[in-house]
């Protein structure tokens, strides 16, 4: 998903703090679809909507100073839907308070799902192994 948009309080300069600027979302989704691709069916892939509605709600709630702050929210918020199995996010000012102009900063993390306890997916798991 790309250009999700929205006016939020976020950043280091008390000014920022205090007045909603604009900022920009970028969600890339990791899921395995595998079954949706046989099915065809929406409940078999991850929620596109549920995705942005996650994003929303961090962009909204309290204020965080750091951009990678931010990024690494939404990420953990996306990660709500078991389907997704990992989130790069991008989140992007649009009105950075920068002595020179830029069109933007950003920040980029990627969040994944931790593996579940014994999951069987170790290094040292030969089960099934002659």
């Amino acid at each position: 998903m790309r250009g999700l948009r929205v006016d939020a309080v976020h950043g280091v300069l008390d000014t920022e703090r205090h007045r909603p600027q604009p900022f920009e979302i970028d969600l890339d989704l990791y899921v395995d679809a595998t079954r949706a691709a046989r099915t065809d069916a929406l409940d078999d892939t991850a929620d596109y909507d549920a995705a942005v509605e996650a994003a929303m709600t961090v962009m909204r709630g309290p204020s965080r100073a750091l951009l990678e702050s931010l990024a690494a929210a939404v990420g953990d918020a996306v990660l709500g839907d078991g389907r997704v199995d990992a989130v790069t996010v991008v989140v992007r000012k649009l009105r950075p308070p920068l002595l020179h102009p830029v069109s933007s900063t950003a920040a980029r993390v990627t969040r994944r799902r931790a593996p579940a306890p014994n999951d069987g997916a170790g290094a040292d798991d030969h089960s099934g192994s002659p």
